[in-house]
């Protein structure tokens, strides 16, 4: 095994894919990685739902927020199945922490339904183009007071993945702001290729890396959001969140959606799969049918450990 295909063991185990998360280069020196991690800027004469500008903004800025998807009826559902799904995973698991739902999507209709929500869709459409897919799902659950941070990261770098072409869907489950934990982003990191990082310290942040030098590299945007709302952010972006020092929840799910002719180099993440639009010809991918019902014993026993 090269030193670009070791896998790095996170330190909370709940953090993990049911196949674990790999950081490329185990090396952080961006010269070590060989995979495609520039930026396609985004080209749509007739987008479904973005506007141009909004459309102009993610090429430059590398996000779009806030977008609407659910009423707050709607949102109090989401909210209300989050917080079951939980419960149902920490009564078979004591163990396991409030981020612990992480790749569900092919085992959990519910879960399943989110992620081919129409209106989330169209948007996605509008980045992408009629052919995607989502590779992964996971529930980003800061408690009150919950003292982890998240650091300045990039998502591409821990994705076993080429080209870069994954767009997140972050979908507001509580109310989020900057009091409680918001998502930041630093703008127009996501043209600067693969930005050196560090390792961190598990028990005080999620992830384990974190970007060196973000105080040289502009102001924070928050992704200040309402229950209901997402936001869509590139794969190269920089982005993270404080400690929840306040008294509410913040939850949060990201839904990963990708074009077909992304490659992963291990195997293991192709595995669950949902072809949302249009069609996969690389053969590349497993793609997995709206499941019956909601296993979560299935999920939960993936995870490993105890």
């Amino acid at each position: 095994m090269t030193g670009l295909q070791a896998e790095a063991t996170y330190k909370s185990k709940s953090i993990r894919e049911p196949c674990d998360y790999m950081i490329y280069p185990v090396d952080p020196a961006p010269s070590k990685d060989t995979r495609d991690l520039s930026f396609k800027p985004v080209v749509n004469d007739a987008p479904l739902r973005l506007t141009e500008e909004q459309i102009k903004g993610y090429n430059e800025q590398g996000y779009v927020m806030p977008l609407s998807a659910y009423t707050p009826a709607e949102a109090d559902q989401n909210r209300a199945y989050f917080d079951d799904m939980l419960e149902r995973v920490q009564r078979e698991r004591s163990d396991l922490d409030a981020y612990a739902i992480n790749g569900f999507q092919s085992h959990c209709a519910g879960l399943y339904d989110i992620t081919m929500n129409p209106i989330i869709l169209d948007h996605v459409q509008d980045i992408l183009g009629p052919n995607f897919l989502s590779w992964g799902t996971h529930f980003f659950c800061k408690l009150a007071g919950d003292p982890r941070n998240v650091a300045w990261h990039q998502d591409a770098s821990y994705w076993p993945f080429t080209p870069s072409r994954t767009v997140t869907v972050w979908l507001a489950i509580d109310d989020t702001d900057k009091e409680n934990s918001a998502m930041k982003f630093l703008p127009g990191t996501h043209n600067k290729g693969l930005l050196k990082w560090r390792e961190t310290d598990g028990t005080k942040s999620v992830l384990g890396q974190e970007i060196e030098g973000t105080e040289q590299m502009g102001e924070p945007v928050y992704d200040v959001l309402k229950a209901g709302e997402f936001s869509l952010h590139a794969d190269m972006l920089a982005h993270g969140s404080e400690r929840n020092t306040s008294d509410r929840r913040r939850c949060g799910l990201t839904i990963r959606y990708c074009t077909p002719d992304v490659r992963a180099m291990n195997p293991r993440w192709t595995r669950g799969a949902i072809l949302c639009r249009g069609v996969d010809e690389s053969g590349h991918w497993t793609h997995n049918a709206r499941p019956p019902g909601e296993n979560i014993h299935a999920m939960v026993k993936a995870i490993g450990g105890n």
